[in-house]
């Protein structure tokens, strides 16, 4: 670059970037720092499948944005490194939500290809997939990776009930549960049917929200590898690391360090300067909002859009303007509004009504425009 009049510019083809897949949310990263005891605990409960028992099953839980999904997905990398016997299946039960579509995920990476779109049976689906277990005598280790949607579509006691007696059924299947949960607020074990606590007793595995120094240390790592050399100062690293401590969530982050780099990029500068990183914040801070809308369905979209129109009305007035909508009966209603409360997008608070006894009045848990500008 010698003698460039435009030193401190970027030209139009270069970029602050070094490898901008490292700010993706799903990028599992070489070296995993400060989660040597969780990843110790996971790997003592996995240690029998080695040798071809039964593994633990485990309960990991932790708030959004604590390294819960990378130290499963880097687990099953290496014990899949180490041997063919075991057969290590993730399910984002975000994305599936019930038995069937859980045990789906589990047949297609048994066979890797697709249970036939006409519907099978659940009784047939799981059929098939114990009888190839015992077949090829491997043990299955599944993760429910956000189990607690399970909790919320109230599918999670069947789901496990069946991963759990799978070996009552099919003598010589052996599958290991790892469930994963990133609501603070969900009791697994209380939450779950009786017939399915008496044979699931899993290790606890927490995952505490990092501290601001383990937080400077993982999105230093990031900055190395994902920018060029010089692109962030210490201090405005330390700045992202602050804003990131507030949320309590490592995602918030990550999302602000790859923002924050296309904004210098917007205005050609070769650094990242503070004040990119304050306009970069307005979008990341909502990156657990994005997430949790991602999961729901139209019909609870529908909702949230009509408690973000009515906001803090009481349950009543929302559900007349949610049924003009959506010809929705009211258990049906009362069930989104519990799912929306526990996936932390709304408070239902209960108040007393003068002359009317107790209602609940919905309030959006984030800022109205927030949340209807990610709903379009």
């Amino acid at each position: 670059m010698d003698g460039d009049p435009d030193e401190g510019m970027l030209s139009w083809d270069e970029s602050v970037f070094r490898n901008e897949h490292v700010f993706e949310i799903d990028y599992v990263p070489e070296t995993f720092k400060h989660r040597e005891s969780q990843t110790q605990s996971l790997t003592y409960a996995l240690r029998p499948a080695v040798r071809g028992s039964r593994p633990l099953n485990v309960m990991v839980r932790g708030p959004p944005g604590t390294g819960k999904t990378t130290s499963i997905q880097k687990l099953f990398d290496e014990v899949g490194a180490q041997t063919g016997d075991i057969r290590t299946i993730r399910v984002n039960c975000q994305v599936n939500s019930t038995r069937y579509s859980v045990f789906s995920r589990l047949f297609e990476g048994t066979f890797d290809y697709e249970p036939p779109s006409s519907g099978i049976s659940f009784k047939k689906l799981f059929g098939q997939i114990a009888e190839k277990l015992v077949e090829q005598d491997r043990v299955l280790v599944v993760a429910l990776d956000d189990v607690n949607y399970l909790f919320y579509e109230n599918e999670a006691s069947d789901t496990l009930y069946s991963l759990l007696r799978a070996h009552e059924e099919y003598p010589g299947a052996k599958i290991g549960v790892v469930v994963v949960s990133s609501d603070p607020t969900l009791e697994v074990i209380d939450e779950l049917d009786s017939r399915v606590q008496s044979v699931f007793r899993p290790e606890d595995v927490y995952f505490p929200v990092y501290d601001q120094p383990e937080i400077v240390d993982i999105l230093d790592e990031r900055v190395r590898k994902g920018f060029n050399d010089g692109v962030i100062s210490r201090d405005t690293l330390e700045y992202v690391a602050e804003l990131t401590a507030e949320s309590g969530d490592l995602r918030v982050g990550i999302d602000l360090l790859r923002r924050a780099g296309l904004t210098a990029e917007m205005r050609a500068s070769r650094v990242v300067e503070r004040e990119d990183v304050e306009t970069a914040y307005e979008k990341s801070k909502y990156v657990s909002l994005s997430q949790s809308l991602s999961g729901l369905s139209d019909t609870e979209r529908a909702l949230l859009e009509v408690i973000a129109t009515n906001d803090g009305e009481q349950a009543g007035a929302v559900y007349d303007a949610f049924r003009e909508e959506t010809d929705l009966g009211y258990t049906r209603y009362s069930e989104i509004v519990n799912k929306l409360d526990q996936l932390g997008l709304i408070e239902a608070d209960y108040a007393e009504i003068d002359g009317r006894g107790r209602s609940r009045s919905l309030t959006l848990a984030y800022e109205k425009e927030a949340v209807l500008d990610r709903l379009e």
